[in-house]
């Protein structure tokens, strides 16, 4: 008797843990995730140890993501690459929609006027990093989700994501006379 008792305990708990795997994966993909962060071109924000084999864990809000209307100018965000679906960038976000983007070389013109649901991204170290100087301003709809904090590891903990190393101000603004 008292197995068989054990045995309807031990179905019951399996079978309420696996109803909880959908609501799981739902949330995983639609509002919040983690993420590691792997590369240079975010430097010094991101993976500041270069000479250690560590990369910092980040925490992913994907909930609106998507709309160019959550974003804001220095937001970290996470991407699918327009060249390559397969592959996630992380940049910062350095133009909105109707800005005019002062660009730079590999970009064939000096400026760029970004259009509706489109974005322009930079990375940090931006002597190493492919971002919109090589492939062009990108459709909000790429967007993964943007990067609220620094997960892991625990010393990068309260690291603070608004401070770019990156180009400051390449927007140009209209003179008001």
């Amino acid at each position: 008797m008292f197995q068989a008792i054990s045995s309807k305990g031990v179905l019951r708990s399996t079978l309420i843990a696996l109803s909880w795997v959908p609501v799981l994966l739902t949330i995983n993909n639609n509002v919040v995730h983690i993420a590691q962060i792997r590369g240079t071109s975010m430097q010094p924000t991101l993976n500041p140890q270069t000479e250690t084999l560590a990369t910092d864990w980040v925490l992913l809000w994907k909930l609106g993501a998507k709309n160019s209307i959550n974003l804001s100018r220095n937001d970290v965000i996470l991407f699918k690459a327009p060249t390559n679906p397969g592959k996630v960038y992380c940049k910062r976000v350095k133009g909105l929609p109707f800005d005019t983007i002062e660009t730079k070389f590999p970009y064939p013109k000096p400026q760029v006027n970004l259009p509706r649901g489109h974005i322009w991204v930079e990375g940090d170290n931006f002597f190493h990093s492919v971002d919109s100087n090589t492939f062009g301003p990108i459709s909000s709809g790429l967007v993964v989700g943007k990067v609220v904090s620094i997960v892991w590891p625990p010393s990068r903990w309260g690291s603070d994501l608004e401070l770019s190393t990156g180009r400051d101000c390449i927007t140009k603004r209209a003179v008001v006379e």
